[in-house]
């Protein structure tokens, strides 16, 4: 399998890919083709991880990845990733059980154990590796705690100050070592100009081997579609049935990953993104055209992307037109008053606490038609563990949540890290003092 950037350009290997995180030209790498595969292809498929290595395996054939590629998903995913029954039709999969609560560990921990077998081969990249990351909450958390302490990899994180939870920002800031956490003055998407202007600089990349974790890298989005893989393969064996997605979405990553799945021949019905007052994707499924705009601060803040990069990847699967687009996905926009509603009326009705992202799926599925409520079954996608949003979440239901053990340890560690403006010299001088430092 070869992967080429979604502007054109030259086919590469995976290893290539993924050291790379974009391309030369600025795009994002895509398959160069697309696996068929059936559910009798996972037959014997038990766990996540061994389903996750099956479905990774043609993504993967004939590189460096492919004979441990078993190995490196037992390592990687190794937390539950469970679908949670809420009601007739409606069940939750729940991608918070991983070290930082969030549904970035599956694609961070399988892309630091993919990068740490490519550096060993030494063929497509050597040590030190700087792995730069913009994140919108979730992501650097995520990224830091795959990447802390792995020899020859450094992770230099961005977040958009002031606007992450705090409990977010303690995950983002309490590593040290080879981590070190910026935060910028401005929003997300000044956050991931910077890390596209840093690797447009050809200097700048070389002399630091910048590579990027963020779902612009192959490497984290193809992993996620595992998940999908597994909760629509476990369905369809119990029931003949395809399986309808709601997907809170801010870069769009997840919801991609999940598109790949269906191309790839996953038993998955309708694509249902959620989205907050963030509309730049709505509002191209409604008109056609491609507008990014500022960022909105919102309570659902992982999700505060106006110019999501891996829409990218989706019209360019869709040869740019915005019918095929809409044939592949739907959106619904949730406001912050629709959000807190969401979260009080589904704790009211069956006891269930959600983040504010969550939230936004639960709204999007509660106001779908009842006609396509009551013939498709619906999973909901729950990307965060709600006590990452307890300054949100608890004064809304009158309650205490207790984080989860890990998350709880990352809360007692000291934070630590220093605030630069939007600024490609800013960074390029924080980068050359990390260097200094390593």
């Amino acid at each position: 399998m070869e992967y080429r950037s979604t502007r054109g350009g030259p086919a590469v290997p995976i290893e290539q890919a993924i050291m790379s995180g974009t391309a030369a030209d600025g795009g994002l790498y895509m398959p160069c083709s697309l696996p068929a595969l059936a559910p009798a292809d996972f037959a014997g498929c038990d766990t996540f991880a061994g389903m996750a290595a099956r479905f990774l395996r043609p993504f993967v054939a004939s590189s460096s990845l492919e004979e441990p590629l078993a190995a490196i998903c037992r390592e990687a995913l190794d937390f539950p990733v469970p679908v949670r029954p809420v009601e007739s039709g409606l069940a939750v999969l729940e991608l918070f059980h991983g070290p930082t609560a969030a549904f970035k560990d599956v694609g961070a921990r399988f892309l630091a154990v993919a990068m740490a077998r490519i550096l060993a081969d030494a063929r497509y990249a050597r040590p030190p590796v700087t792995i730069l990351v913009a994140t919108s909450g979730d992501t650097g958390g995520a990224v830091a705690a795959a990447f802390h302490g792995r020899p020859g990899l450094q992770v230099v994180v961005l977040f958009p100050d002031g606007r992450v939870s705090p409990r977010q920002q303690h995950q983002l800031t309490c590593w040290g070592d080879n981590v070190t956490s910026l935060a910028v003055r401005g929003e997300f998407d000044d956050c991931q100009q910077l890390v596209k202007a840093a690797f447009s600089d050809p200097v700048l990349a070389s002399a630091h081997s910048l590579c990027s974790a963020n779902s612009i890298n192959v490497g984290r989005l193809l992993p996620q579609a595992a998940y999908y893989a597994r909760t629509s393969l476990d369905h369809y064996r119990q029931t003949g049935e395809r399986t309808s997605f709601v997907i809170p979405t801010g870069n769009l990553g997840n919801a991609f990953a999940c598109v790949w799945a269906r191309h790839a021949g996953l038993p998955i019905d309708r694509i249902v993104l959620a989205t907050n007052a963030n509309t730049t994707v709505e509002d191209y499924l409604a008109t056609g055209q491609w507008l990014p705009r500022p960022t909105v601060a919102t309570l659902a803040s992982a999700m505060d992307v106006g110019n999501p990069s891996n829409m990218e990847r989706l019209r360019n699967l869709c040869g740019d037109d915005p019918a095929r687009v809409r044939d592949e996905v739907s959106a619904v926009a949730v406001s912050d008053d629709e959000i807190r509603a969401t979260i009080r009326d589904e704790y009211r009705r069956n006891g269930s606490i959600f983040c504010p992202h969550t939230a936004t799926g639960l709204f999007a599925y509660r106001h779908l038609p009842a006609s396509e409520r009551a013939h498709r079954h619906w999973v909901v996608v729950a990307t965060a563990h709600p006590a990452k949003f307890d300054t949100i979440v608890e004064p809304l239901l009158g309650i205490t949540i207790e984080p989860p053990a890990e998350l709880a340890r990352l809360l007692r560690l000291p934070s630590r890290f220093e605030t630069i403006r939007p600024d490609l010299g800013e960074l390029a001088a924080r980068l050359e003092n990390r260097a200094a430092r390593a």
